[in-house]
Parts: structure tokens; C-alpha cells; sequence
């Protein structure tokens, strides 16, 4: 989804006597910290947070073969879908998603979307013309079908097998390409040319899990992707003095590119430093191009991947260098764009920013599973698929390297760890977020600023009336919301877990390992949820209901600092919904410095706690998160000073 900028906007009291060093009981405050949700695990999901002995998932390999047709601006061809059904239910039917049927003026998408237009605004001449439609089991072949908006039921002749029950669909397809596809997909009219960013473009099976069955949510505009994985065999048919970039590895290099075009492409495979495939005085000239009438056909193939997308355009300038993944495994990083998009502050640094963010990821979370990733400039804000990007064509300087470092960093979430995007934006969106502030802080020792560790720049939305929580549908969030509810809060989240609750060490070390358990499969939030505690060993019940599961906040301050018997007695108090433990500066007098943290089960007795300070020391000062790594809303009652 679009990267949005990191420069953002920035229970009752029941006080104990600070004199009593016996804190009496009191658990009115234990709800906060109980479990929420059913969280016990099964066969399918462990308690661990792990996939359990009997996990499956189903998958899809995928045939496509396609014509683009520049004149009248459509995609023709046809799809063959080798289905596998690993569950442990007979299939009566398999629910495909036609994506493209958005694109229509009596669409959901379009009935739902405001008058006054929004991001998610698209074309409505669009939608599928299908033909020849077929699902073929080794009992025989069913043509009966339901088309409901963006969704078609597909009967059977006979139930699938469970347990490895396999059919083959198989169908043609036609649509017109949106100008504007809801900041997704799109034209682009460029001067040398039509930039052509092809995305939700094939007809594909919707994802039947061990949680709900058929994931058949349809596709509105802000809600995204839920897919399953598989092979993708593509073939993309085009006049032949375009340049086709997509998803995977070209299989015929040498039918479509021309010999000096195959060893600049061998020379960046190995090169550090940016190469031009496509130099900026040779887009549109005939010694750049294979042959100069008729047309090209550009074969792709990507495994173990849950989409593909493509693009295609006379106008680009195409250039490439080596990826560094990591045990000796390397890549090729790519970048697509028109003139229009050149330049030394722009887009000639495209290839830089998207080696640099897929080679931190690879090296910190996960390996980056595929050989290419390609950047291409288009009329799209910020879209991500498995290997491609779209990015802005007039995006330059720090907002292309965050557009390029976002798009490139979901290739973590949600294509290697699959979650459900349309039901939890945030299991994508707000990881992404959170990884990108450590990729930014990194690149090119620190030439950008992140502001993602800084949850105080949330207190102005976390304090806003009409906020919403974090578990808001997408398509209900208020699109003023959906940044937050989907990107900085969860982000935010993250950071305080890492950063102030748990320490780097325990949380890189669930974290990854979540990663690592959850590759290629479909987590649940329980499954995040319980996988952190598990590894970290902490139950965090109290954060992910508060922060996650919640709309309240953050308020702890310092009450008093008094002498007590020869130490002193602090005295912090819990203003806020979300209990969270505490980290106190003391300042003494010689500007000596000592920190305590108290546990978060201190609120557990209450709202109100003293802590003994033992010391010789006079004390002249302390603070409550001297760090600000708390979104906490109040930040005048963090601070005592001596008088």
C-alpha cells in the first residue's frame, strides 16, 4: 500500500498514602491485564503461535498468457489455474476474485466510494469480458458459474477431494485498463509514450483458510490482498518496441533484447553501481529495440510467489545493479521510468534506493526469496507486488527513497509472511512501517530522517476525538484514519514493544522468528500475538488489548519525590487505559544519574504505586521515560524537580 510520509502530527485514580510502604491490594485493574480473544491453539494453529502438525494451506499455480493492445488500451488472454486442495474438507465450488469488475459504474466499490472522490476512486468503463469459463476435475468439466461484483462462485461437477483433491480452471478474459485504478494501477501519458502499470489484472482464487473457509470479502478500494501461493508462468504479448518489466525472472532474454542490451544486463548482475539496460538517448530508437514492427512476446516465470504484476511502456529508460542477499546469494535490482521521471535528485537514484532496501531486509529479517526486484515509475502514489514496485513518476530526493523503501519492504509483509490484508491492514502496513524506520535510519548512514520512533508525534490523533482503533475495518475507517489506524499506530507499537517494553534483543528474537515460522503461510493476529509472548516470554495481554484492541492511552506521571527514612519514596501514578511499565532518570544533586524500572504488574494493584528509592544521595530531579520512547498524552506530569 502507498507509503505515507514519517513527518506526522505529532481508569479512575485510586491513590494510596505515599507514606505506606505496604501497598495494599487492590485488583479493580486486573481486567487490563487479562487475555482477550481465543487464543488457545489447535492442530491447525499452535498456542505457541506457531503453524501446528495438521496446518495446510491450499495453492494455485498460475498460466497466463496476454496480448496488450495500445490502441484501445486493453489486456486480452487467457489464464489456466492448477488448484490444490490441501484441506482437510470436500470443495464444492472455489470462489475466484475478478478484480477488475471494480472498474464498473454499479461495482460495490464504486456505490461505496463518496461523490466528492477519494484515493480509492477508479475508472468505471473497465471490468472483465469473460468467455470460454471451465473447471475440470478428473470426473469431468463444469461451466456453471455465479458472477457477484467482484467475486464468481465456480461449481463443480463432482466435490474436490480432500486432502489433495486437484482441479483446472480455465477461462478467457479481457478488460480496458483504468487511467486512474484507485492508486493501484493505472496509465500514465508520458511524452515518448503510455506507461502502462498492470496490477489486479488476472482472474485468481480467493484463499479458503482454517479460519472463516472462502475469504470472499469483495474488493471495495481500501481494503487489499489475501492470495495464495504458487508458480506463475507469464507471457505478455506487446509491439515489439516496448520494454515489458514483470513480477519473476525473463525467461527469453534473447528474443527481446537486443546483444548489447544482454550484456549491460549481464555487467549490472554484477556490478555494484548502478547500469543502464536503456540508456535516457536511446528510449524510442531503433538500434534500442530487437525489431522495429510487429510484436514481442516477453516470458516470465516467478515461484512460490502469491502474485505478479507488470508494466509496459515505449518511453523507459531501464537501468539495473547487483543485489548483495546474503549468504553468498545475490539479485538483480531494476528501475523503469520515462524522462519525464530523470535526473540525479530523481529517478537515476531509483536502482540505489531499491538495492539499499531490499538488501537491508534480507540481511536483517528474512532472505529475499527472489532474484529481481524492479521500481517502476508510474501514475501510482505507492503500490507493492511480489518483485515490483510502482511508485510515483514525479517522486524525487527523500519522498522517493521512503515510497521506494516502503513499496520494496512488503515484500516481508505481506508477501513472504502472508497475512490477511483486506481484514488486518496492520499485520502489513504497520510492520512495514516498522521496519522502515530501521532501513531509513541505515541507508547511506542516515541521509534521511525517520520520525517513527517517536510515538509522541502520535499524542495529537491519540488525543483526536473522531480516532479510531487500530482494529477498524479499512473500508469503515475514515480515510483522515486509515495512515493511522493502519501505519503509524501499530508502527508506533512496535517500536515501544522493541524499544521500551521488551529490549531489541527479545523482540528481534520473537520477531524474526515469526518471520521465520510464518513464511509463505497465513498468520493470524493470535498467531503474532501469541509467537511474541512465547519467544520473548512475557505476557503482553495488557498491550496488544490496549493499543491494538483499543481506542484509549498512555498517561503515567510522577505524583511526589519525599524524603523517607533516609532514602526516598517515588510516587507514580496511571492516568491512562493502558497500563505499560515504568522507566524513572533520577538526577542527584552531582549530576550523578541512576535508572529504575518498575514492572508493568505494579498497576495490577492499583493506579497509584511508591517505589523506595534507596540512596545517600540528594535527589534534584527525575523523569518518567527519559527516552520519549512513550506515546504517553501528558507529557506535563512526567517530570519532578526539586524545589
Amino acid at each position: 500500500m502507498r507509503y505515507f510520509k514519517s513527518s506526522i502530527l505529532g481508569l479512575f485514580a485510586f491513590l494510596l498514602p505515599f507514606s505506606m510502604l505496604a501497598q495494599e491490594a487492590n485488583y479493580g485493574n486486573q481486567h487490563l491485564f487479562d487475555n482477550f480473544t481465543y487464543r488457545e491453539g489447535n492442530v491447525y494453529r499452535t498456542a505457541s503461535g506457531k503453524p501446528g502438525p495438521e496446518y495446510w494451506q491450499n495453492a494455485a499455480d498460475y498460466i497466463l498468457e496476454v496480448n496488450l493492445d495500445e490502441k484501445n488500451h486493453t489486456v486480452t488472454g487467457n489464464v489456466t489455474i492448477h488448484y490444490t486442495n490441501n484441506s482437510p474438507e470436500v470443495l464444492d465450488f472455489i470462489w475466484v476474485y475478478l478484480e477488475q469488475n471494480r472498474f464498473t459504474e454499479d461495482s460495490r466499490g464504486t456505490l461505496t466510494t463518496s461523490v466528492l472522490g477519494s484515493r480509492y476512486s477508479g475508472d468505471v468503463e473497465g471490468g472483465y469480458e469473460l468467455s470460454n469459463i471451465s473447471a475440470i476435475t478428473e470426473t469431468g468439466t463444469s461451466s456453471k458459474h455465479i458472477i457477484t461484483d467482484t467475486r464468481m462462485q465456480l461449481f463443480l461437477d463432482q466435490p474436490l477431494a480432500a486432502k489433495g483433491g486437484k482441479a483446472t480452471i480455465k477461462m478467457d478474459f479481457k478488460f480496458k485498463i483504468p487511467v486512474e485504478g484507485m492508486d493501484r494501477m493505472g496509465r500514465l501519458e508520458t511524452e515518448a509514450g503510455t506507461v502502462y502499470a498492470i496490477a489486479q489484472w488476472y482472474p485468481r482464487v480467493a484463499v479458503f483458510d482454517d479460519v472463516v473457509g472462502w475469504n470472499t470479502e469483495p474488493y471495495l478500494g481500501a481494503g487489499e490482498f489475501y492470495c495464495e501461493y504458487g508458480t506463475f508462468d507469464v507471457k505478455i504479448t506487446a509491439a515489439a518496441d516496448q520494454t515489458v518489466v514483470c513480477s519473476g525472472i525473463l525467461q527469453n532474454p534473447k528474443d527481446v533484447l537486443t546483444k548489447t542490451q544482454q550484456d549491460r544486463f549481464a555487467k549490472a548482475e554484477k556490478s555494484d553501481k548502478t547500469v543502464y539496460i536503456i540508456k535516457p538517448d536511446e528510449v524510442g530508437k531503433p538500434a534500442s529495440q530487437v525489431k522495429n514492427k510487429g510484436t514481442l512476446t516477453w516470458h516470465y516465470k516467478m515461484e512460490n510467489t502469491r502474485d505478479v504484476a507488470w508494466a509496459s511502456s515505449r518511453a523507459f529508460i531501464w537501468d539495473a545493479a547487483k543485489m548483495n542477499l546474503g549468504n553468498g546469494k545475490t539479485g538483480v535490482a531494476q528501475s523503469v521510468y520515462p524522462k519525464e521521471s530523470d535526473g540525479v535528485g530523481a529517478w537515476t537514484r531509483s536502482t540505489e534506493y531499491t538495492k539499499a532496501s531490499v538488501e537491508f531486509y534480507s540481511n536483517t529479517y528474512y532472505p529475499y526469496p527472489y532474484h529481481t526486484a524492479i521500481n517502476v515509475a508510474a501514475n501510482v502514489g505507492g503500490m507493492e507486488y511480489p518483485g515490483v514496485s510502482f511508485c510515483h513518476y514525479k517522486s524525487r530526493g527523500e519522498d522517493l527513497w521512503g515510497v521506494t523503501d516502503h513499496e520494496f519492504g512488503h515484500n516481508w509483509f505481506p508477501m513472504i509472511v502472508g497475512s490477511n490484508e483486506r481484514r488486518y491492514p496492520w499485520m502489513d502496513e504497520g510492520f512495514n512501517t516498522f521496519i522502515n524506520h530501521y532501513s531509513t535510519v541505515a541507508f547511506n548512514n542516515g541521509e534521511y530522517p525517520s520520525y517513527t520512533d517517536k510515538p509522541r508525534t502520535l499524542v495529537r490523533y491519540l488525543t483526536y476525538e473522531n480516532r479510531e482503533g487500530i482494529d477498524t475495518s479499512p473500508e469503515v475507517a475514515n480515510a483522515r484514519n486509515l495512515g493511522y489506524t493502519a501505519y503509524f499506530k501499530p508502527a508506533a507499537g512496535l517500536i515501544m514493544l522493541r524499544e521500551y517494553i521488551l529490549g531489541a534483543e527479545r523482540f528481534d528474537n520473537a520477531f524474526k522468528s515469526y518471520i521465520r515460522h510464518w513464511a509463505y503461510k497465513h498468520p493470524q493476529p493470535n498467531d503474532f500475538f501469541n509467537h511474541m509472548e512465547n519467544v520473548a516470554g512475557e505476557d503482553l495481554s495488557y498491550f496488544w488489548k490496549g493499543w491494538f484492541y483499543g481506542n484509549g492511552n498512555i498517561d503515567m506521571g510522577i505524583t511526589a519525590v519525599e524524603p523517607h527514612q533516609g532514602n526516598y519514596l517515588i510516587t507514580v501514578e496511571n492516568n491512562g487505559e493502558i497500563p505499560m511499565p515504568v522507566e524513572l532518570q533520577v538526577i542527584y544533586t552531582d549530576d550523578t544519574t541512576e535508572n529504575v524500572r518498575l514492572p508493568v504488574e505494579i498497576w495490577q494493584r492499583g493506579n497509584s504505586w511508591s517505589h523506595l528509592l534507596k540512596t545517600t544521595k540528594e535527589v534534584q530531579r527525575v523523569v518518567l521515560d527519559p527516552n520519549k520512547m512513550l506515546a504517553d498524552i501528558n507529557i506535563l506530569n512526567d517530570t519532578w524537580n526539586k524545589l
